[in-house]
């Protein structure tokens, strides 16, 4: 009986020690793989979509990935029941954005104001990491505009009076898991100008931001601030939006008031002749849908 109580506890140790080193050796692993993927965590979804509102945000289609974005604005809503409150009317940009890697892309657009066609680079500077690190992203982003709707009083107006430039810096922190905020500094060059009292070059600053309410619904408001003694000869307000953006699986759905008609930077900046105030909103909607165009390397094969 000794002997075979000896031998099951000898047995048992045994075991044990086994099963210990095993233990060991699997936890060496472990960490040797976290070792291994060690490195910066960057924060995602900052914003759901392209665009706050008007303004462009930090974020850009993923390389392979084709964005399709419809901006649509209605008439003034003090345009009266005759024009059943600005539903009558309307105003639409069309707009392609496309990923070339997942920092670096371009787009293109085509709005019915003015029959203006724009297009643009956008290349992503900094990421911001989760904990210490980066605090902020922030991309750069080149814009070209040219309005080719009719002008009989001005038969002189070429192509390169038409054109317009535009260089913004979006600067952007997710602050919280809900909350994310934007700060724009831009700058806007125009070949031709209404007189001579009015600036050619001008700067302008946006802010703007995203609060979440539920998992799929946030709130987003955007302002422009344009600085006195630049736009002289016409009359400018700020532009000043609001937003209510509806997550639906592959697309955001936004609907929008803003006093601004325009959707193109160099317009909607420095082109906003009415208020809030006097009931000069814009109602409308965006809608951004995302298409992957790249297949993984099994496809290819």
């Amino acid at each position: 009986m000794f002997t075979r109580q000896t031998l099951f506890l000898l047995l048992c140790f045994s075991l044990i020690g086994r099963l210990s080193a095993q233990d060991s050796s699997l936890l060496k692993m472990l960490n040797d793989s976290m070792s291994t993927h060690k490195g910066k965590t960057y924060v995602t979804g900052t914003f759901k979509a392209t665009h706050l509102i008007n303004e462009q945000t930090i974020e850009s289609p993923a390389q392979g990935n084709l964005n399709f974005v419809i901006q649509h604005r209605f008439g003034q809503l003090n345009s009266g029941s005759y024009n059943f409150f600005g539903l009558d009317n309307a105003t639409l940009r069309l707009g392609l954005d496309y990923g070339i890697t997942d920092d670096l892309s371009v787009g293109v657009g085509r709005s019915s104001y003015l029959k203006t066609y724009d297009g643009f680079l956008k290349y992503k500077l900094i990421k911001q990491t989760e904990g210490p690190g980066m605090p902020v992203s922030a991309d750069i982003i080149a814009t070209i505009s040219n309005y080719t709707q009719d002008d009989l009083t001005k038969p002189y107006l070429n192509a390169r009076y038409r054109t317009a430039y535009a260089v913004e810096l979006p600067i952007a922190r997710k602050v919280t898991r809900d909350l994310s905020l934007q700060v724009t500094p831009t700058y806007l060059h125009y070949n031709l100008v209404p007189t001579v009292a009015d600036k050619n070059d001008v700067f302008a600053v946006g802010l703007g931001g995203r609060m979440k309410f539920t998992r799929r619904m946030s709130i987003d408001a955007e302002y422009d601030i344009v600085p006195k003694n630049q736009v002289v000869s016409t009359v400018v307000h700020n532009s000043f939006s609001l937003g209510w953006d509806i997550e639906t699986g592959g697309h955001v759905f936004q609907l929008v008031f803003s006093n601004s008609q325009s959707m193109v930077p160099t317009q909607f900046i420095t082109q906003t002749p009415g208020t809030w105030g006097k009931g000069d909103i814009f109602f409308g909607f965006n809608i951004s849908r995302n298409f992957n165009l790249r297949k993984d390397r099994k496809q290819r094969s």
